[in-house]
């Protein structure tokens, strides 16, 4: 049984949902004027957070490699590295997620998605926003909110560690990562309503 040439194996970014790596102010000009610049002043808003969030990477690696070392040279585990990377990682996957919807990196069934034409993938699109997507997001943050607010207000603690950190900031990174959702899905249903109407998508 012969295999395949490796070369017949298209293996790309644009095969897992990749599609948008263009800068946000690089739309069509046969947008309506107005969509126009909501969505490039959404996406570059998104664009701008995820910079920013991406730096809570450093925090975060940096508390791993102390900890490592300190357990492992100086028999000195700490009490909060833990605590710290968690909280990291949650803030950097909460409040980076508005940025990862702007670049359409989300996770999708995309071996059937990819082979629709852009007009039907545009109105499935639409259509999960509008009745799940918003919807959804909209109890979300409302949940999350409540969630929050009693995190600050009863200066909640973590109580599975010894260090006990405060929980309320952490917390909040929710709502806050869901506000910034809500934003990037008004953009995603501008672009949907381009693609719908052109056949193609705007970035």
């Amino acid at each position: 049984m012969s295999e395949e040439p490796i070369e017949d194996l298209e293996i790309a970014d644009e095969l897992i949902a990749e599609r948008r790596a263009a800068d946000p102010d690089q739309l069509p000009l046969d947008m309506i004027p107005w969509t126009r610049h909501t969505v490039a002043a959404i996406d570059t808003f998104s664009l701008w957070v995820g910079k920013i969030v991406s730096y809570l990477l450093i925090p975060m690696c940096l508390a791993m490699v102390y900890e490592v070392i300190a357990r492992k040279f100086f028999i000195a585990p700490t009490m909060w590295a833990y605590d710290i990377s968690r909280m990291m990682y949650g803030a950097f996957f909460m409040l980076g997620s508005a940025y990862a919807l702007s670049r359409g990196v989300h996770i999708r069934a995309d071996f059937i998605y990819r082979n629709w034409k852009p007009k039907t993938q545009a109105t499935v699109d639409l259509i999960l926003f509008i009745f799940l997507y918003f919807p959804g997001m909209l109890v979300f943050l409302y949940m999350s909110f409540d969630y929050a607010f009693e995190a600050w207000e009863r200066g909640e603690k973590g109580m599975d560690t010894a260090w006990m950190p405060h929980m309320g900031p952490i917390k909040s990174a929710i709502p806050i990562g869901i506000t910034f959702l809500l934003i990037q899905g008004v953009s995603e249903v501008l672009k949907c309503w381009y693609a719908i109407k052109n056949n193609r998508w705007p970035v």
